[in-house]
């Protein structure tokens, strides 16, 4: 077996046991990366020299004697609107091109503090607002299950990547389904983690802030390829830094709940067409769970469809005040076009509306906490119908459907809640999936629930792009 077939947690072992070297973990992957990446446009910037340097460093500190970190000479790869020093910050922007971070942002500086090696960066729309992976600057990132669908966005690169072989780790982010999607769309797995559980803090853009909707709903992320590697990452990737307040230093394992765990069953979201595929796949993993001594019950959580209309209201009337003005000055055609779509489907509210549903969302929240009380697990498809065809969201009838088939994403966000996304069974070449939803702080649930899943579908295995 190559060394780029290895999940994270083997191969830090190997490295960490001297089966193998740091340097021959970061040539393999570059192999790799060399070999399947013209065909699907995943990693769009490569930094060879800097990774043979800092695999040396590593394996000259093993050699030492060192105490290695858990990492220790792993390859990952980080999304492109993310600082990292000494690199663009573009975002898949063209007049972005040279906008250079001086310092590592928060998620990358844990992944290096854990001997990670970053080895290049993954792709993303024009200012990463897309379930399309594709931009002026940087081109298209194709689906490797499926070139005519979309390997998701906003972290379609990083998606792809980890499904190919790429890296066994891919750093994402997430306002609205952008790990879970692209997890989902290439059959990997995807931890949206919690409010605050992360820290994240892009120097590069500390001077302009952000609003308050995406304060509250955007956080960081892995993609991977076996559960395991989801908790090893979020482990890594949480450590504290004082340069974001919202960080919460919160044990990653919380109280045991009541036993039998009870999990909420979600086939088919309120307003929205679900493909039966879909729906399948959250009964499937209702029945694996239900094995292993859980019990489940399909039953609606609270809101959910006033939730999806919080989500839209919230962030749509931010990104036409803030994100709209730099997408008409900056962002590509296609960008443009989509996100004209959307607010023409989810308009801009008045200033009264929108401080309303700032309020109303924490009525829903609450609301939410008594549920997972009762119900500490919910299960959802991520997308209730297929990944949709490449670049359908350009105008506002193919941007209508995607609105429809994301809308079981939205709650995550909106309640600052964590979400783990893993494929459930196979529809044609794409895999199906869901998404497991817990209380803030309860990453540990839904990793424990999709270990379980995970156990009975098979730990996913690097593919080559289909043709």
């Amino acid at each position: 077996m190559e060394l780029w077939q290895y999940d994270a947690t083997d191969l830090a072992y190997l490295i960490r046991t001297g089966r193998a070297s740091a340097t021959e973990a970061v040539e393999s992957v570059l192999g790799r990366l060399h070999s399947v990446n013209p065909a699907i446009n995943a990693v769009v910037a490569v930094y060879e020299a800097e990774a043979r340097a800092a695999a040396e460093t590593a394996d000259a500190a093993r050699a030492r004697g060192h105490a290695l970190p858990p990492l220790h000479g792993v390859p990952v790869t980080i999304k492109i609107n993310t600082d990292v020093a000494g690199t663009p910050t573009d975002n898949g922007v063209i007049p972005l091109k040279d906008l250079i971070a001086r310092e590592d942002s928060p998620v990358v500086a844990n992944l290096r503090h854990a001997g990670a090696i970053v080895i290049g960066r993954t792709n993303a729309p024009a200012f990463s607002m897309r379930i399309f992976s594709d931009n002026a600057l940087y081109g298209r990132t194709l689906n490797p299950l499926d070139p005519t669908v979309t390997p998701g966005g906003s972290s379609g690169g990083a998606g792809a990547a980890t499904a190919v072989g790429i890296g066994p780790i891919a750093h994402g982010n997430d306002i609205g389904g952008s790990i879970r999607f692209p997890a989902h769309c290439n059959g990997v797995v995807g931890l949206r983690t919690g409010f605050g559980r992360i820290p994240s803090y892009n120097a590069t853009a500390a001077n302009a802030g952000r609003a308050v909707g995406g304060v509250l709903m955007a956080v960081q992320g892995p993609h991977t390829r076996s559960v395991r590697d989801a908790r090893l990452a979020l482990e890594v990737m949480a450590r504290g830094d004082v340069r974001d307040w919202r960080w919460n230093d919160a044990p990653m394992r919380g109280a045991a709940p009541a036993r039998p765990i009870k999990v909420a069953l979600v086939p088919e979201f309120p307003g929205a067409t679900t493909h039966p595929a879909q729906a399948a796949a959250v009964r499937q993993a209702g029945k694996h769970l239900q094995a292993a001594g859980y019990v489940v019950e399909e039953i609606l959580p609270p809101d959910l469809e006033r939730g999806v209309e919080l989500w839209h209201e919230i962030i749509a009337t931010e990104s036409h005040a803030m994100l709209w003005p730099n997408m008409q000055k900056m962002g590509d055609p296609d960008g443009i076009a989509a996100m004209r779509s959307w607010l023409e489907l989810a308009k801009p509210v008045d200033l009264a509306t929108y401080m309303k549903a700032l309020t109303e969302r924490e009525g829903v929240l609450f609301r939410w906490m008594g549920f997972l009380q009762r119900w500490p697990l919910v299960i959802l498809p991520v997308l209730s119908d297929l990944p949709p065809k490449q670049v359908t969201d350009t105008t506002v009838e193919g941007q209508r459907a995607i609105f429809d088939s994301m809308r079981p994403a939205l709650m995550c966000p909106l309640l600052g809640l964590p979400g783990l996304a893993l494929p459930v069974g196979r529809h044609g070449r794409l895999r199906t999936g869901v998404q497991i939803m817990a209380m803030r702080n309860r990453e540990d649930l839904c990793l424990d629930a999709g270990e379980v899943i995970e156990a009975c579908e098979g730990v996913v295995t690097p593919v080559d792009p289909s043709t």
